[in-house]
């Protein structure tokens, strides 16, 4: 069961440092107790993010290996990608996909919304499922091709396993498109 809680009065928004990417805001707070205290966060762009798992068939998922600038690493996770203005979250996954695996899907099916670290960044991510697909590429805005890599469904404790496949909310995709399927496995 979950209780009513009072949300603390913002007395104060303040931008205090912003980048091509981010925005950091400071923002004053007043609870319902009387505290008072200052939280700092990324302010997100308010469109949010998409996540696509797509399926090549029944059994087979479709995976992309790409730099991630803020490990210095490659990282194995599913195509993403932010909403543009004017877009659905729908027609933003469909594209991501064109744009990052070379695909797109007749079949796109909401699976969940999860947020971003909450309690710093106001984002969302919308995790889609994309079935039937077909060859269609577009221009996207990576440096490089993604390494695209299949992989069986029924083996995703293998893929949990990899050591480079460890961002969380490809790991929330990968498990809330099992639990989706399950009937599949």
């Amino acid at each position: 069961m979950t209780t009513k809680k009072i949300l603390p009065q913002i007395t104060e928004r303040i931008q205090v440092a912003k980048s091509r990417l981010f925005t950091i805001e400071q923002i004053d707070l007043t609870f319902s107790n009387g505290e008072k205290r200052e939280y700092e966060c990324l302010a997100g762009k308010g469109r949010g993010a998409v996540m696509i798992v797509p399926m090549l068939d029944k059994h087979t998922m479709l995976l992309v290996r790409e730099y991630c600038g803020g490990t210095h690493t490659y990282e194995l996770g599913f195509p993403k990608g932010l909403i543009d203005a004017g877009e659905s979250a729908v027609e933003a996954a469909n594209r991501e996909l064109k744009e990052e695996v070379g695909y797109g899907a007749n079949n796109i099916n909401l699976v969940h919304t999860v947020a971003m670290a909450p309690a710093f960044f106001d984002a969302k991510m919308t995790i889609f499922l994309a079935e039937d697909l077909y060859a269609e590429k577009l221009p996207g805005d990576e440096p490089e091709d993604l390494e695209l890599v299949p992989w069986p469904l029924a083996d995703y404790r293998q893929l949990l396993q990899e050591p480079d496949f460890n961002e969380s909310r490809s790991i929330a995709a990968l498990l809330l498109v099992k639990d989706h399927l399950g009937g599949i496995l």
